[in-house]
């Protein structure tokens, strides 16, 4: 599963040709989260209230990027790395 961003101790990533709907998964810790891109609702797990607050913050700023990354995984294909949050 590629990691397209680090940031804060949060690593967000994608696997290939996965399930939809279109999604990332954020890992910080020992807590992980499946993140709906089109909502940026936890699809499935868990994140630390300050830790999902900051993925979502970074997802919303890189939705486009997303969206095509996950076009991307989708067709086998490494997704492109994403600026992490400042």
């Amino acid at each position: 599963m590629p990691t397209i961003s680090t940031f804060y101790g949060i690593l967000i990533r994608m696997f290939f040709n996965d399930h939809a709907p279109p999604h990332f998964h954020a890992r910080y810790g020992e807590f992980e989260a499946t993140i709906d891109i089109g909502t940026l609702e936890v699809i499935q797990g868990e994140l630390p209230s300050r830790a999902l607050n900051l993925v979502k913050e970074w997802a919303m700023i890189n939705r486009e990027q997303l969206q095509e990354d996950w076009r991307l995984c989708r067709e086998n294909t490494p997704p492109a790395k994403i600026e992490p949050l400042p």
